[in-house]
């Protein structure tokens, strides 16, 4: 992506973003043989959470304090301190405040916040359910589970209308399912096991169908994907499909690719 794409994906400047690079908050990415910066998704899902922690009323070295704390117990003592500020503030704060009071219970319920945070109630009580699935499994957590939060907190600030009313109807099945979650972190597993294979490895299918089969009807009928974007050479994607396309292993974008595809069908 570029500098501009990046910008509106997470609805700052471009003023903004060099400002943070500036200040270090933000690291510089690589540039493209143009000199021009090349930004990608991880790149978006940082700036994302630095405009969370900033709407809120975090100062840059507050927020910087944050960053470098994942464990979310240095973000809890700062809001803390925010809120016993604000509540001698007037009528414009108190919507911020009712924010706070949010992130505070989800620290003080589930025992810290998620890494991710703040993120909206839904999605912390998802995240929340992951961490528990993620508990009962054997092994580490799949990398692929990690970047799906990360995914999910970007949409969750960055998205556009029809972006969200899809995250939307994702966190309402996954709340109505009691097995989705579990099925969900199958999904996961079987994508790592793509991180090093080939395009054409017969896993990719069948990975693909799963994750296909794993959406449910409503939320499949809701994404708008281009075929431009699920192009692997030659396409028009935009900034974000491509970035996001660009932080998967070939196998598993291909995957990602297929089970789209496989949804869309479905959907007609």
């Amino acid at each position: 992506m570029r500098i501009g794409e990046l910008a509106a994906l997470a609805g700052v400047t471009t003023r903004t973003v060099r400002h943070y690079h500036r200040v270090g908050l933000l690291p510089e990415p690589a540039r493209r043989v143009n000199g021009y910066r090349d930004y990608g998704l991880r790149d978006a899902v940082e700036l994302t959470r630095i405009r969370r922690l900033t709407e809120l009323g975090l100062g840059l070295d507050e927020v910087r304090d944050v960053l470098a704390d994942d464990a979310g117990k240095e973000l809890h003592e700062v809001l803390a301190e925010l809120d016993a500020d604000l509540a001698r503030q007037e009528e414009a704060i108190r919507s911020r405040r009712a924010r706070l009071a949010e992130l505070l219970e989800q620290a003080g319920a589930g025992g810290g916040l998620p890494a991710e945070a703040p993120v909206s109630p839904e999605l912390a009580a998802l995240f929340a359910e992951m961490a528990r699935t993620s508990a009962e499994l054997a092994g580490p957590e799949p990398t692929m589970a990690v970047k799906e939060r990360e995914l999910l907190a970007l949409l969750d600030t960055a998205a556009t209308p029809e972006a969200r009313s899809w995250l939307t109807g994702l966190l309402r099945s996954m709340g109505s399912d009691p097995g989705a979650m579990r099925r969900a972190y199958e999904v996961y597993a079987r994508m790592d096991e793509l991180a090093g294979a080939a395009v054409d490895d017969p896993r990719v299918a069948q990975v693909a169908r799963a994750i296909a089969d794993s959406v449910p009807d409503e939320v499949a009928a809701a994404i708008d994907v281009s075929g431009e974007d699920l192009a692997t050479a030659g396409g028009t994607q935009d900034g974000f499909m491509a970035a996001f396309f660009d932080d998967h292993a070939p196998a598993q974008a291909e995957a990602v690719r297929q089970a789209i595809r496989l949804m869309q069908e479905r959907a007609r």
